[in-house]
């Protein structure tokens, strides 16, 4: 019967409930006359065998109720466990997912700022187009207010200032400019290169830095040129973006020799910026039939003549004619004529 497992109840409840009815018909059987004492004892070895046998069952299954008790500790025991292995492995998830994204965006924001190939291009062009902008909404109303000047002042300054600006890059070399002028043009040969600078710094959102060479001019040489450096360099590094230097003529000549280091075409100490330069000359006027090559060639031989003749000061002897053929290279990009206007005012240029 143990080995058969559960066909062994489904026999013994058989035979048991067929002794059941045996004892009952038997008993049913008996004489009308049969004394009733001997159907109780029979009633209760009924009850007794049904009791061992239920204890036969009792005792047969603690096994297999052990096991499944045991299995359902098991089970209750592992509920939390695998709850906490499902807990650290979300976290553990959450921190690659973290550093993934990390190893993927910080990568992305350092390229986008540093420039991706096209939207760096534009964003330049952008601001190159803004700057320029202004630059020349402010040279029109120059333009209109010096209506004297040759037309081809305005058509050269514009070419030769926008090429600077425009520049989406550092500029391969600073812009060099040089106004001249006769004596009778003295106040527009000012007020115009002046008035020029600010327009070009006022374009970049910066301001233009002036030095005047007629106070300079009975000074020492060696003094005026640590002076001039130290203006230059000083502004320069503060972010203003151009300077004027008015009656360069009147500067001790060894002075000007610093000019090396800011109009060099390759090697000057700042690239970025305009440098604008005055010169009067002795005569009372320029003709205007002469021509720019012509201009040109008077204003260099006004200040050879300045610069290098033997009855100059003695501030003067620093200049030699080598060293002044080597300044005039660095400065005479663009020489323009200016002539005199009519409509300027007493005080003030506008």
């Amino acid at each position: 019967c143990l080995l058969t497992g559960g066909s062994t109840t489904y026999f013994e409840e058989t035979s048991i409930k067929e002794n059941t009815k045996v004892y009952d018909s038997n008993e049913i059987k008996k004489p009308a006359g049969h004394q009733p004492t001997i159907y109780t004892p029979v009633r209760e070895r009924k009850a007794d065998f049904l009791e061992k046998i239920q204890e036969h069952h009792s005792t047969t299954t603690p096994q297999s109720r052990s096991k499944s008790l045991y299995q359902s500790g098991k089970e209750k025991q592992s509920q939390p466990l695998t709850k906490n292995d499902g807990e650290s492995q979300s976290g553990f998830h959450k921190i690659q997912t973290l550093l993934l994204v990390l190893l993927i965006s910080v990568p992305l924001f350092y390229v986008l700022w540093s420039g991706i190939p096209g939207l760096a291009d534009r964003t330049s062009s952008s601001r190159d187009a803004e700057v320029l902008r202004a630059f020349r909404a402010h040279m029109n109303k120059l333009k209109s207010t010096y209506q004297s000047q040759d037309p081809n002042l305005w058509r050269r300054t514009h070419v030769f200032l926008e090429k600077h600006l425009n520049a989406s890059r550092l500029p391969p070399e600073p812009a060099i400019l040089l106004f001249t002028a006769g004596r009778e043009a003295e106040r527009a040969l000012r007020c115009l290169s002046k008035e020029i600078a600010d327009a070009f710094a006022f374009s970049q959102n910066a301001t233009a830095v002036q030095i005047d060479g007629e106070e300079k001019a009975e000074l020492d040489s060696d003094l005026v040129k640590l002076e001039v450096d130290n203006k230059l360099s000083s502004a320069f590094s503060e972010g203003k973006k151009v300077a004027v230097v008015h009656r360069f003529e009147s500067l001790p000549a060894g002075s000007t020799l610093i000019f090396y280091k800011y109009c060099d075409h390759e090697n000057a100490a700042f690239k970025d910026v305009a440098l604008l330069l005055t010169v009067l000359l002795d005569e009372q006027s320029l003709r205007k039939s002469l021509t720019f090559q012509e201009v040109e060639e008077k204003v260099r031989d006004f200040l050879w003549e300045k610069f290098t003749s033997s009855d100059v000061p003695s501030s003067y002897n620093g200049m030699d004619t080598d060293k002044l053929s080597g300044l005039w290279s660095r400065i005479s990009h663009l020489v323009l004529p200016v002539w005199p206007e009519k409509g300027l005012l007493l005080e003030g240029c506008t």
